[in-house]
This record gives C-alpha cells, sequence and structure tokens, in this order.
C-alpha cells in the first residue's frame, strides 16, 4: 500500500506477533499439504523413477555388451530406494508450490523494488537449477559411466591365464540370439535377447536373467544404493553450480566486485574452469573439455552480462 504522494507505506502491512505466527502455520501447512500431494503420486509410479535414475547406467553397460543389471547387499536396499528417490521427487516437484506459499509469507515485510528482484530472478535461477540438472543425467552421466566402464572392462588377463584358457577349450554350445523374449518360450529355454544383452531362461514360468560379465580381468558389478548415491549427488552439485551467473551477478551489484574486474579476470576464470572440466569429464580429453568448459563459460558471461544491466538499472 501506498501514501497519497506515492511512496511505499510499511505501517499498512504491521501484523502482531500472533498474527505472523498464525500465517506461518497457516503456509507451512499448506506447502507440507502441496508435498504430501506429490510424495502420493510419486510412489504410485516409484518404480518407474527408479528406472529413469537408472537408465544412463543401463544404456552404458548395453554399449559395452555388459548384462546390465545392478545389485543391492541388504534386503532392504531396493526400497529404500525407491523410497528415497520417490520422496525426493515428490519434493522437487513441490519445490514451486512451496516457494510460493514462503513468499506469501514474506512478501509482506518487503519493500517494492525488493519484490522485483526477488520476482525477477526466482523463475531464472529455477532454470538454470533444471539446466544444470538435465546436463549432468544427458550428457556428463553417460560420457562419464562409458568412460570408466569402458576402462574397467579393458584391464586384461595376465598372458599366462590367456594361454591356460586357450589350451584347455572344447568344442562350445550355442545359445540362440533373438531380438526380444519369444512369444511362448518352452520351459528351460535358453537364448540371448540382443536388444538388452542379456542372457535368459524360462524356468518355471517366468523369465530370468543369468548375469555375465566382461571376458577381460575386471568386470564391473554396481550396486543400487551406491550408483543412486552418485547420481543425486552429481545432480544436486551441478544443479548449484550453474547458479554461477546469479552469484556474479550478486557480487556487482553489491559492490564486492566491479564488472570491469569481473572482465579482467576472464583469463583466470576460463583457467579454472578448463581445469574444473577436465576433472569432471575424464575420457577424451580435448573433447570432453570443450563440451564441459563451454556452458560454465557461458554462464560465467552471462553473469557478467545480468551484472552490467543490474548496475545500469540502479543508477538510472
Amino acid at each position: 500500500m501506498t501514501r497519497a504522494g506515492g511512496d511505499f507505506d510499511p505501517n499498512q502491512f504491521r501484523m502482531t506477533i500472533g498474527d505472523h505466527l498464525e500465517e506461518l502455520r497457516r503456509r507451512i501447512l499448506l506447502g507440507l499439504a502441496g508435498v504430501l500431494v506429490a510424495a502420493v503420486g510419486c510412489l504410485l509410479i516409484g518404480q518407474r523413477l527408479v528406472s529413469f535414475f537408472c537408465r544412463p547406467l543401463f544404456e552404458a553397460l548395453q554399449k559395452s555388451e555388459i548384462n546390465p543389471q545392478l545389485y543391492t547387499e541388504q534386503i532392504a536396499d531396493g526400497f529404500m530406494v525407491y523410497m528415497r528417490i520417490s520422496l525426493i521427487v515428490a519434493a522437487v516437484i513441490a519445490s514451486p508450490w512451496v516457494l510460493y506459499q514462503l513468499w506469501q509469507f514474506v512478501r509482506a515485510g518487503l519493500y517494492p523494488h525488493e519484490r522485483r528482484y526477488i520476482t525477477r530472478y526466482i523463475p531464472l535461477s529455477i532454470f538454470l537449477l533444471i539446466s544444470g540438472m538435465a546436463f549432468v543425467y544427458f550428457l556428463v552421466l553417460p560420457w562419464s559411466l562409458q568412460f570408466f566402464i569402458n576402462f574397467t572392462t579393458g584391464i586384461p588377463l595376465p598372458s599366462s591365464t590367456r594361454a591356460a584358457t586357450a589350451a584347455a577349450g572344447t568344442r562350445p554350445s550355442f545359445v540362440q540370439p533373438l531380438p526380444s523374449d519369444p512369444a511362448k518360450p518352452g520351459e528351460y529355454q535358453v537364448w540371448f535377447d540382443t536388444s538388452q544383452q542379456r542372457i535368459k531362461m524360462f524356468i518355471n514360468g517366468k523369465v530370468r536373467v543369468i548375469p555375465f560379465g566382461a571376458a577381460n580381468m575386471v568386470s564391473p558389478h554396481f550396486m543400487l544404493p551406491d550408483y543412486v548415491n552418485l547420481v543425486l549427488q552429481l545432480l544436486l552439485t551441478f544443479g548449484l553450480a550453474f547458479q554461477l551467473p546469479l552469484v556474479v551477478m550478486a557480487l556487482a551489484r553489491v559492490g564486492i566486485v566491479q564488472v570491469s574486474t569481473l572482465r579482467t579476470w576472464r583469463r583466470y576464470v576460463y583457467l579454472g574452469l578448463a581445469v574444473l572440466a577436465a576433472a569432471l569429464a575424464p575420457g577424451d580429453v580435448v573433447t570432453a573439455t570443450i563440451a564441459l568448459m563451454i556452458p560454465l563459460v557461458l554462464l560465467y558471461e552471462f553473469g557478467i552480462f545480468l551484472a552490467k544491466l543490474g548496475v545500469k538499472r540502479s543508477k538510472s
């Protein structure tokens, strides 16, 4: 609310402590209700969400022609991963609603120019967060998994072991390759599913999978909880790293760093980004480093652009 002269009057928005606590309680309940609704929906499709998280590893194992299957050590590992992923996805889906409730509680105590800053940059922050997570899922994770799997399975057997194996070889039997499961498999029938890179066997009316690994000395054996923890850490790390433009803009806006200084530091920042990109993207060093460095450099430049734009607006 404004006075007659058009100035913001904070006295019009004053509330008692009891009113504040009641409003806070109402907003918390509304936020929790949104999270609960999202959690119920995600639990109903939780197994599909687990499959979605595991798809990059599944595809990387298929490309390496290794049985694409994950394993668990504890009895409840599969259920705990299902619950964790379902609840995390529910929290992400409900986060806009929760942020809206928080905004409704906080906005009454802010000045109009403070409200404009928040409403202007929160959508950009959410977009950058989602972009960073998508960048990990569709580019960084497949690259990294493929490199490490190929490196691990490429370690050869000792020469004496290879010679003994060749000398002891006998005439082998064959397993029929099929593009998918047969329509009506016979009991104890064995085949190789070429679409999934799996050896399968029909036992007691159900299709079973026979695990197999690489022929060299080392074969990967991935545990489901460890893989999911890795994916969640990467998603969070890159999601936060993609907030770089807003951090750069904020540093310039509060006067800690001048826009001219940000431009002068380019060569040092680029060097640091190159080292970071090389560390996060093993494999083809040249290609991977360039592919990862480009988004980080663009984010830094975008931050300088936002800082310059913010300084111009503050002076006008």
